[in-house]
C-alpha cells in the first residue's frame, strides 16, 4: 500500500518499529508532506514553554510557509522523521545539511506527554545513521541553556561533544561516525528498554483473556481457569461478548468495558475476529499481547500478511506481541504467580529461564523440564515469533535475579548478528544453552518469516562458539546440561575424578571423559556398598570428598550400580553434601535400575543432578566445563590493525557502485581491487597478464626473476598437477621456453590466457574468504587451499566483528592447519603475519557491506612472509544488515 505523500526518493527502509525507555513502542518513519496537518496538530497541543524551547519563541501555530519547509523533504540535504503511536505524532527529529555538504543541524521535538521516554535518544540514533548514508559525518546543533533535557540527549549519546555559549545560546557541535563509547551506549539502551517491554509481559499487575467461553474444552476457558488457579496476584478479567458468565465470574462484552487499566490481554478469539480484537486492545491503553489462536502459519502467504499486520497495528499502539500459536507464558515469582499458558498448574519455582518457538517443541520442551523436575523461573512460547522472540527473552534474562540459567529452542533466527552481541554480553553472567538444528533459512517453521542464508555450513556454529553458547541438538541433551546448571557450580577446569562401585564402569566412564576433553585425575572404582546404609554412605562421602580434593580435580562423576539397601536419594543427599563442602560439581549416574517405579534422569533429593545414561551426563558436563574456560578467558579485545582508512574504502566503494543496480554484483578489477585492498593495508603480489612471450619477458625484467607463469582460468590457475602453473623461472629464455611448453600442454582444454608474476618465498598456500550473507551478515572463512578445502571441506568459520582470540583460533580451527606448525619436519610459517593479514579482512568486511564477495587464494604463508599472490573482488548493492548503528525491531 502507497503511503499518502510519499515521493519516488522516499526512503522506506528507513521505517522502524522502536521500543521506547519504558518498554513500549512506537514506529518511526520519514516525514512526508501528507504529514503536514498532523505537524500542525501535534505543534498547537505542545505546552507554550516545549514551543519556546524548540523554536527560541513562542507561535500558537505553524504558517503555511513553515509547513511546507517542515514536511517537503528531498531526504538528501533536508531530513525529518516522526515516531507516531496510535496514528498520532508524538515526536520530531530532523536535520537540514549546511553550507558545509559535511555538516548539518539537527532539532527535535517531543510531546509533552512522551518526554522523558528516550525518544530524543532514537530520533537522534536514526538521524545520525541517515545522514551518514547521505556523506554527512557531522551534527550543529543550538539549544537554549534551560533545555537541559535535549542538551543532556546529545551529551548521553556517546559521541564527543563540542559546546560554545554564544549570545544567550549553547551551540553544540559533534561527530557522528559510531564510536566504541557511542555503540555501547545505544547497547545500553536498547537492552535496558526491550528488557522492561518484556518484564511488562512477564509481571503485569493486571489480566484479561479475550475469548474465555462456557464450554469445556474452550481454549479461552482453559486459560482463564490456568492463570486464576495459578494464583495470580493482580485483578483478572474474562471478555466474552456472547456470554454471560465464565468460570464463575462475569465477563465483559469488551477490552474497553474493563475498569481500570489492563497491562496483559490473552487473545484466544476465532481466527477471523483476531485483528479487530488486536485494534479494540489498542484504544484500551493494553500494554501487551499473547495470541493463542493459530491459523496464521497455515494460510500461507495470505496468512503471513495478516500476522505482519497484527504487528504493525500492535507496535503502533505501544503493545509488544507473544505469538500468534503461542502456548502462552508463566512467571514463577512469589510476587507474580502468572500461569497465562495451556500448562495446567504454574510449574515449580527455579532458577531456569524457558524460550520455545512453535507450540509442539514448546510442549515438548515444558514437559521435559517438568519431568526432570528442574524449577523454573520464566516460560515463553513465541509461537510463530512474529514479535516477542529470544533476543527480547534474553534482554529480561540478564536482569532478572531469578533466572541462573537460559534455555532456548530456536527454529529460526531472525537477527542473528544482534543474538551474537547480546549472548556475549548475557553468557559473562549466566549461562546460554541453546537448541537449534544444523540448517537455518532452508525449512522454517511455519509463520516465520525470516531472511534466508547462504552461509557456509558451520557459519551458525561458529557464531554460537564465539558468542560462548552451550550448543546442543535435542530437547534431551538441553535438560541434560540445564539440570547441571540450576543446581552446581561450574568446574574451574577439565579435571575429572570418577568414583563407582564397578571398575568395567569407571573405565567407560574414563573413555567417554577423555573423547569430550575431560582430563581423568583419579579413578576409584572398588568400593564396596552392600555394607548397609550406616557404612556405606560415610565410605562413599570419604571416597569422594578425597577424590575431589585431589590437585587439578574440578568434578566428580559418580557411577553406582544399584545396592541393596541403598536408596537413590540417600546417595543423592550424601552427593549433594559433598558438592557444598567442595564447593565443585558433582554428578551421578544410576545405571542398571530396571524398577520402573524408580526414576533417576531428574534433580533427585536436594536438587542433585542424576542420569541413567554416562555418555549423556559426560556430555552435559563436558559442554559446561568448556563454557566454563570460555567464561574464565578474559573479556575479548578487538583491536584495530595499524594503517587502515575506512573513510578511504568508502568513498572508493561509493565511486564504483553507482553503474550497480538491484541485485547485481561488480566484479572489480585488478587495479581498483588492489586500491580498495590498500585501504586495510593489505597487498597483493604484482601479476601481469601477457599475450606474446616478449611482452612476458618484458613484464618478468620489471618484476625481477625468478618468476612464474599461471594460467588466468580459475579451473586451472593454482593447479601445478594439470600444467596451469610453472615456477622458479630464472631467465629469459627458460620463460620463453615454458611459455611454448604451456601453451602446447594446455591445447586440449581450449586457448587459456596467461600471466606473469614474480616468486614469492616458500610456504603452505592457503585460502582466506568473507562474504555478506543475507542472514548472518558478513562471515570470514579460512582453510588451506586445495583437497582440504575443495575436497573436505575443511574450514573454519567466524563472524565479524572478530577478537584477538577469534583471530587466532580461525586459523588454527581447520584440520589440516597443523601443517601451519611445523609439520613432518617443515619450517613453521609466519603465523602473526596470517593472523594480521585475518584481522585486516575481517574488518574491512564488517565495516563495508558493500563487498560481496572477497576471496584471498592462494595466500603462501612462509617462514618469514605472508604473501598474497591473487584477490578476487565482488561489489553488490548493500543489503539492509538486521544488527545497525540504529535501533530498530526486526519482524
Amino acid at each position: 500500500m502507497v503511503k499518502p505523500g510519499v515521493t519516488p526518493d522516499y526512503p522506506e527502509h528507513w521505517e522502524a518499529d522502536v521500543v521506547l525507555r519504558d518498554g513500549g513502542t512506537g514506529h518511526l518513519r520519514p516525514m512526508t508532506a501528507a504529514d503536514a496537518p498532523a505537524v500542525q496538530a501535534f505543534h498547537m497541543a505542545q505546552s507554550q514553554n516545549s514551543i519556546y524551547l524548540r523554536f527560541f519563541t513562542y507561535k500558537s501555530q505553524l504558517t503555511p510557509k513553515e509547513l511546507r519547509r517542515f514536511t517537503e523533504l528531498d531526504y538528501r540535504d533536508r531530513v525529518a522523521f516522526v515516531i507516531t503511536r496510535g496514528g498520532g505524532i508524538i515526536g520530531i527529529g530532523r536535520y537540514d545539511r549546511l553550507d558545509d555538504p559535511t555538516t548539518a543541524e539537527v532539532a527535535f521535538n517531543v510531546s509533552d506527554a512522551n518526554q522523558g521516554r528516550g525518544l530524543g535518544s532514537i530520533l537522534l540514533e536514526h538521524l545520525a545513521a541517515a545522514a551518514r548514508e547521505n556523506g554527512i559525518d557531522r551534527f550543529t546543533a543550538e539549544v537554549l541553556p534551560e533545555n537541559r533535557k535535549m542538551i543532556q540527549v546529545f551529551s548521553d549519546a556517546g559521541y564527543e561533544v563540542d559546546r560554545h555559549f554564544d549570545d544567550g545560546v549553547v551551540s553544540l557541535a559533534f561527530d557522528i561516525d559510531p564510536t566504541e563509547k557511542s555503540r555501547a551506549v545505544m547497547e545500553s539502551r536498547e537492552h535496558r528498554a526491550e528488557a522492561r517491554s518484556v518484564a511488562g509481559l512477564l509481571a503485569p499487575r493486571s489480566v484479561a483473556v479475550i475469548g474465555a467461553g462456557r464450554s469445556w474444552g474452550n481454549l479461552g476457558r482453559q486459560l482463564l481457569e490456568h492463570v486464576v488457579e495459578g494464583g495470580f496476584t493482580g485483578p483478572v478479567h474474562a471478555v466474552n461478548p456472547d456470554a454471560l458468565e465464565v468460570s464463575g465470574m462475569l465477563p465483559y462484552f469488551a477490552i474497553t468495558d474493563v475498569p481500570g487499566p489492563v497491562d496483559l490481554a490473552v487473545i484466544a478469539v476465532p481466527y477471523s475476529q483476531v485483528a479487530g480484537v488486536v485494534d479494540q486492545c489498542g484504544a484500551a491503553g493494553v500494554k501487551g499481547l499473547v495470541i493463542a489462536t493459530a491459523g496464521f502459519a497455515d494460510d500461507g502467504e495470505r496468512g503471513l500478511a495478516r500476522q505482519r499486520a497484527l504487528v504493525r497495528h500492535a507496535r503502533a499502539n505501544g503493545m509488544r506481541l507473544v505469538g500468534p500459536a503461542s502456548l502462552g507464558l508463566a512467571n514463577t515469582n512469589p510476587a507474580i504467580c502468572l500461569n497465562a499458558s495451556m500448562a495446567p498448574t504454574l510449574p515449580p519455582a527455579g532458577g531456569l529461564g524457558l524460550f520455545s518457538q512453535s507450540a509442539a517443541l514448546g510442549a515438548s520442551l515444558y514437559a521435559a523440564v517438568n519431568q526432570r523436575a528442574i524449577g523454573v523461573s520464566t516460560v515463553l512460547s513465541a509461537g510463530n515469533r512474529a514479535d516477542v522472540s529470544g533476543n527480547d527473552m534474553m534482554q529480561f534474562w540478564e536482569d532478572d535475579p531469578h533466572t541462573v540459567a537460559c534455555g532456548l529452542y530456536l527454529e529460526s533466527i531472525g537477527n542473528p548478528r544482534k543474538f551474537s552481541r547480546i549472548c556475549r554480553r548475557l553468557a559473562r553472567s549466566k549461562p546460554v544453552i541453546v537448541a537449534k538444528s544444523d540448517t537455518m533459512g532452508l525449512r522454517l517453521p511455519p509463520g516465520h518469516a525470516v531472511r534466508t542464508t547462504q552461509a557456509p555450513a558451520g557459519a551458525l556454529d561458529a557464531m554460537l562458539r564465539q558468542s560462548g553458547v552451550i550448543r546442543v541438538n535435542t530437547i534431551e541433551e538441553l535438560v541434560d546440561v540445564a539440570q547441571i546448571l540450576v543446581s552446581q557450580p561450574l568446574p574451574r577446569g577439565p579435571g575429572l575424578a570418577i568414583v563407582s562401585n564397578s571398575l568395567a564402569l569407571g573405565n567407560v566412564v574414563a573413555d567417554s571423559a577423555e573423547q569430550h576433553g575431560l582430563g581423568v585425575t583419579n579413578v576409584s572404582a572398588n568400593l564396596v556398598l552392600d555394607t548397609g546404609q550406616s557404612r556405606a554412605l560415610p565410605l562413599l562421602r570419604r571416597t569422594l570428598l578425597e577424590a575431589l580434593e585431589r590437585p587439578g580435580t574440578d568434578s566428580a562423576v559418580v557411577m553406582l550400580l544399584p545396592v541393596p539397601g541403598l536408596t537413590v536419594d540417600a546417595i543423592a543427599a550424601t552427593l549433594r553434601a559433598c558438592s557444598e563442602a567442595a564447593g565443585k560439581p558433582v554428578i551421578a549416574v544410576f545405571t542398571g535400575i530396571v524398577d520402573p517405579r524408580i526414576t533417576v534422569d531428574r534433580q533427585l533429593a536436594g536438587g542433585q543432578p542424576a542420569y541413567s545414561r554416562p555418555g549423556a551426563a559426560i556430555a552435559a558436563l563436558a559442554a559446561i566445563t568448556r563454557y566454563a574456560q570460555w567464561r574464565t578467558q578474559e573479556k575479548p579485545t578487538f583491536d584495530r590493525p595499524a594503517g587502515v582508512d575506512p573513510d578511504a574504502a568508502a568513498r572508493l566503494l561509493e565511486g564504483l557502485l553507482e553503474g550497480v543496480t538491484g541485485d547485481g554484483l561488480l566484479t572489480l578489477d585488478t587495479a581498483h581491487t588492489r586500491e580498495l585492498l590498500g585501504c586495510y593495508g593489505i597487498s597483493v603480489l604484482e601479476s601481469v597478464p601477457f599475450h606474446t612471450a616478449d611482452d612476458a619477458v618484458a613484464a618478468a625484467e620489471r618484476l625481477g626473476w625468478p618468476v612464474a607463469i599461471k594460467a588466468m582460468d580459475a579451473a586451472l590457475r593454482h593447479r601445478l598437477d594439470l600444467g596451469g602453473v610453472r615456477i622458479n623461472i630464472e631467465n629469459a629464455a627458460s620463460l620463453r621456453r615454458n611459455i611454448a611448453q604451456m601453451r602446447k600442454l594446455l591445447e586440449p582444454y581450449g586457448h587459456y590466457n596467461l600471466e606473469v608474476q614474480s616468486m614469492a618465498e616458500v610456504g603452505q598456500s592457503c585460502t582466506l574468504r568473507a562474504i555478506e550473507d543475507p542472514l548472518l551478515g558478513p562471515v570470514v572463512s579460512f582453510g588451506l587451499a586445495g583437497d582440504a578445502v575443495n575436497l573436505l571441506d575443511d574450514w573454519a568459520h567466524r563472524i565479524p566483528p572478530l577478537s584477538v582470540g577469534d583471530t587466532a583460533e580461525l586459523v588454527r580451527s581447520p584440520r589440516a592447519a597443523r601443517k601451519l606448525f611445523g609439520y613432518q619436519g617443515l619450517p613453521a610459517g609466519n603465523i602473526a603475519a596470517l593472523e594480521d593479514l585475518a584481522a585486516r579482512v575481517a574488518l574491512m568486511k564488517d565495516e563495508h557491506p558493500e563487498i560481496a564477495w572477497l576471496e584471498c587464494n592462494p595466500v603462501l604463508v612462509g617462514p618469514r612472509d605472508v604473501t598474497v599472490l591473487a584477490v578476487e573482488l565482488r561489489i553488490g548493492n548493500p543489503a539492509q544488515r538486521t544488527d545497525s548503528a540504529r535501533r530498530a525491531m526486526i519482524s
